[in-house]
């Protein structure tokens, strides 16, 4: 085993470093990428400064727990599908605040109002069909209204 250790080189490290992120294409989870580019930069390094087996390893356990926050930070720094539409997924979350007429009346606290080319359930106050209601929340697919 030792031999083996003492035998790591240049080459060793960037077969491993290739061989996770082929396995990382076979079974993704974005674990063993980082891993194989932890691999590959001690393979780069080694390639430059020639260092023992020993500090390759520690490099290696270095890279790959640095690796963890760094991926972290960059996954949760991707909000530009988010910011650039903050309903998307959230069709209910966008009706508030505007203002729409009842489709059918309100009786007993329920009724319709037509949005589009949808019919959505609403709750709120007895009211006439034709009246202007304002949407105050949004409940999954009900809507509590309140008069305009």
């Amino acid at each position: 085993m030792t031999e083996m250790f003492t035998t790591l080189g240049t080459w060793n490290w960037l077969i491993f470093g290739f061989i996770l992120m082929a396995l990382e294409v076979a079974a993704p989870g974005i674990f063993l990428f980082w891993l194989g580019l932890a691999a590959l930069l001690v393979g780069l390094l080694s390639f430059a400064i020639h260092p023992s087996w020993q500090t390759q390893l520690l490099m290696f356990a270095v890279f790959a727990a640095a690796a963890v926050p760094i991926w972290r930070r960059l996954a949760h720094s991707d909000t530009s599908v988010s910011a650039s539409n903050p309903f998307l997924n959230k069709r209910a979350d966008a009706l508030v605040g505007r203002v729409f007429t009842l489709e059918k009346p309100i009786i007993d606290g329920w009724g319709t109002v037509r949005i589009g080319d949808t019919i959505w359930r609403v709750a709120g106050p007895d009211a006439p069909a034709g009246s202007r209601v304002k949407i105050v929340q949004a409940d999954g697919a009900n809507l509590t209204v309140a008069a305009a």
